[in-house]
């Protein structure tokens, strides 16, 4: 931490820096030489008069409580007495260097939530098809995520997945798959590549997934699922919904993880969706009454989600044109 050196007298300067052994003096005229993200302790006419943008704990004459105020109005971390330093000052600046560092955290997550949204796939053209996408978080960061990209001229791979819990690091996983993904070409492989991986690393977190491939011009559907639900669902021009389901693993639970793939011919007009589990948090009922809900809703493309959700949510649709 850094010491900016008073531009007044103070009595007590000598004995301040006795009891702060490990703070690197600074000189007031080279502050915007050092880190801005470092916490500062300085005078507090020195901050009120040059408003440097350091983290600052300012340090003020025991008659100067209104400089302290305009100092907390200007956005200083706290305030001391020259010759009133808490008992052990060391502990009392790691503390507030703790909470600086968890308010910075919470600062950046608006830009976090922008960068993890541009991972997101851009929309291509589809020779048959259109692509229809959905995607709220519940907070900043979302640990739901879809992506798709063409691997030849007449397919396109796909994936959705939702990863257990959320924050931060149900969010960096989002962002590794993201990452991951071109290596693999087809279903099967993503799901194997990626559950290895997990298990490999540790990480204490499971992922559901629905993966597949799409032929434009054969309109085949080969599609696995780990442990994924709601399943995966289509919709055809005067038929009862289609609900393809399956049973399966989540990923990172076992290294011997079974995946089955299935086979669907698309006709004509047809629209098949997967979402995340979040979809069915704007429903009342149990699981069974909420997912009839999101079916009557999505089959009438009537599905809204309230402008605040318990739970993130992601779609992703691909409807036959020709």
């Amino acid at each position: 931490m850094y010491f900016i050196q008073p531009t007044r007298d103070i009595p007590y300067l000598d004995q301040v820096l006795e009891k702060l052994p490990h703070v690197q003096v600074i000189k007031l005229e080279d502050h915007e030489l050092y880190d801005a993200t470092i916490i500062a302790i300085a005078d507090v006419h020195d901050y009120l008069k040059y408003k440097w943008n350091l983290p600052t704990v300012v340090l003020a004459l025991e008659n100067e409580g209104t400089a302290l105020a305009q100092a907390w109005e200007q956005g200083a971390l706290a305030g001391w007495i020259w010759d009133k330093l808490p008992e052990q000052p060391d502990i009392a600046l790691q503390k507030i260097d703790a909470q600086y560092k968890r308010n910075q955290d919470s600062r950046d997550l608006p830009s976090a939530a922008e960068l993890q949204k541009r991972l997101l796939p851009n929309e291509i053209e589809l020779t048959n098809y259109a692509v229809e996408t959905y995607f709220q978080p519940s907070a900043y960061l979302s640990g739901d995520w879809y992506d798709y990209w063409k691997i030849s001229d007449k397919e396109v791979i796909f994936y959705l997945a939702d990863v257990s819990g959320h924050g931060v690091t149900s969010s960096l996983l989002t962002s590794w798959m993201a990452a991951f993904h071109g290596r693999s070409k087809t279903p099967r492989e993503l799901i194997k590549k990626l559950n290895g991986m997990l298990v490999q690393e540790n990480i204490e977190k499971h992922i559901t997934m629905i993966a597949g491939i799409l032929n434009l011009e054969s309109h085949v559907l080969k599609w696995s699922s780990a442990g994924h639900y709601p399943p995966p669902i289509i919709f055809e021009p005067n038929q009862e919904p289609k609900i393809l389901s399956s049973s399966s693993f989540p990923l990172g639970l076992t290294e011997d993880l079974e995946v089955e793939e299935n086979e669907y011919i698309l006709s004509r007009n047809a629209r098949f969706i997967i979402c995340s589990d979040g979809a069915l948090e704007p429903f009342n009922g149990g699981l069974n009454e909420q997912f009839s809900q999101l079916l009557h809703h999505l089959q009438n493309e009537s599905f809204e989600a309230p402008e605040h959700v318990a739970d993130d949510i992601a779609i992703l649709s691909f409807i036959r044109v020709k």
